[in-house]
């Protein structure tokens, strides 16, 4: 099967804080063709970024796929509150790297 790295296909994939207890995935595309493809491809779905984070599908809290954005959001919940001893990202600013290479189907 003939599949791109998301890395490719969007303009920015990122994390970032969400609050004392989350962080945010955004996944943004320039073009309609690549977010559509995505989306068709089943490649990023709640079950799939559960799967890829090896969490439990519940510490998803939301997952949207805003259309008029282009754009593919996730939140979880973190395992510990930002900062507290133990945290190895305050920022949630270097979770996004298993997205990077995240096949997608042609």
């Amino acid at each position: 099967m003939n599949t791109t790295p998301l890395s490719q296909l969007a303009k920015t994939i990122r994390s970032k804080n969400a609050g004392v207890n989350k962080i945010t995935f955004d996944i943004i595309f320039r073009e309609r063709a690549e977010y559509e493809r995505v989306k068709r491809s089943g490649a990023l779905t709640r079950a799939s970024m559960a799967a890829l984070y090896r969490i439990d599908p519940a510490r998803i809290s939301d997952f949207v796929e805003y259309e008029p954005g282009l754009a593919i959001k996730f939140t979880i919940y973190r395992e510990r509150p930002s900062g507290s001893a133990g945290d190895g990202d305050i920022f949630g600013a270097q979770q996004y790297a298993p997205l990077l290479d995240l096949p997608i189907p042609a």
